[in-house]
Parts: C-alpha cells; sequence; structure tokens
C-alpha cells in the first residue's frame, strides 16, 4: 500500500515529538484506536470528506469521538483537520505505527490463503519461510481470498512467496502455450 508524502511527513513529525517527550508508547496504542474507528466507521470517512462542512465543525465532532485519547493524540487530530488533511488522519495514524513497529523490529506480514486455516499451518508456513525471522516479533495480517484457489501468498515487506494453486495453473497454462 503506497502511503502518501503527507501522512510520512505527519507521522515523522508526530514520532519526534513522542519521542522527546517519551509519549510514544501512549499514542502508539491510541493510533491503532484511531485506525480502528476510521476503518469501521464509513459514516465518520464521508463526514471528514464533506467539503461544505468547515474545519471547527469536524474538529468538534472528532473531540468528541476521540475525547478519551492524549492530549498529543488530540491535538494531532485538531491540527490535521486545521490544515484540510482530514482524509489523510486513517493514514497518518497507520504510517505512525508502522515507523513504530520499524523502531522496535516489528516484520510485517501479509498472509494470503484461499480459506481459513489453523494456526498451527501458519506456524508451519512461517517457519518453512526464509522471508520470516521467527525468532523476531511480526505482525501478521490474514488474508481470506476464495480466488487463489489453494496455496498460500506470503508477502513480508517488499518481497513474496506465491505458492498458490492459481499461480501455478498459469505457469502450467503458459508453458502449454509457448510448446
Amino acid at each position: 500500500m503506497l502511503t502518501s508524502k503527507v501522512a510520512k511527513r505527519y507521522a515523522q513529525g508526530l514520532l519526534d515529538f513522542t519521542n522527546e517527550t517519551s509519549q510514544t508508547a501512549t499514542v502508539f496504542s491510541e493510533m491503532k484506536d484511531v485506525v480502528k474507528v476510521m476503518t469501521e466507521s464509513k459514516d465518520l470517512n464521508k463526514f471528514f470528506l464533506t467539503p461544505y462542512i468547515d474545519s471547527k465543525k469536524k474538529i468538534e465532532v472528532a473531540s468528541e469521538i476521540f475525547k478519551g485519547l492524549s492530549q498529543s493524540s488530540q491535538n494531532l487530530i485538531k491540527l490535521v483537520i486545521k490544515q484540510g488533511r482530514e482524509a489523510q488522519l486513517k493514514n497518518i495514524a497507520q504510517e505512525f505505527i508502522n515507523k513504530v513497529e520499524d523502531i522496535n523490529g516489528v516484520q510485517r506480514l501479509t498472509l494470503t490463503t484461499a480459506s481459513e486455516i489453523s494456526n498451527a499451518n501458519i506456524e508451519e508456513i512461517l517457519k518453512s519461510s526464509k522471508l520470516v525471522n521467527t525468532s523476531a516479533n511480526f505482525d501478521l495480517k490474514r488474508i481470506i481470498n476464495p480466488e487463489i484457489l489453494g496455496g498460500y501468498i506470503l508477502r513480508v515487506g517488499d518481497q513474496q512467496i506465491d505458492a498458490s494453486v492459481k499461480t501455478k495453473l498459469n505457469q502450467v497454462k503458459k508453458d502449454f502455450q509457448l510448446n
């Protein structure tokens, strides 16, 4: 997923600030909450994207929704809205989370399978992969995509292992066409 320059800059500014004030852990967990709220609430996203609602009203609503957050997180949200960047709020929060995880050495993994698989199978896939450092921390995102027919696709950072049935069938098809 591409992250905008705006999100990267705001996230880096927030990270610098939280490091100076020793609030990184608190804001990290709060940014996870912001991402969750923004992901789950389509109405809130529509509200923030509505151009004819002024920033004061948006700040008022955001203050009410995020009133349980620390002052630092609330100030970031207000700043983002004042600058007309509320459409980027989720991306800023996610980029902050990614930056903190990178500092802490957390690997981000995406495992796509055709159907739900057991935790034991997931562990076996991760252990068999040379891309995953199983002794380090990692954040695993699981995706179910029946279109791959079977097998799995494991993505670690910018590298990918595609052991899906769909890819293998496409390769066989391509080999037959060449011969």
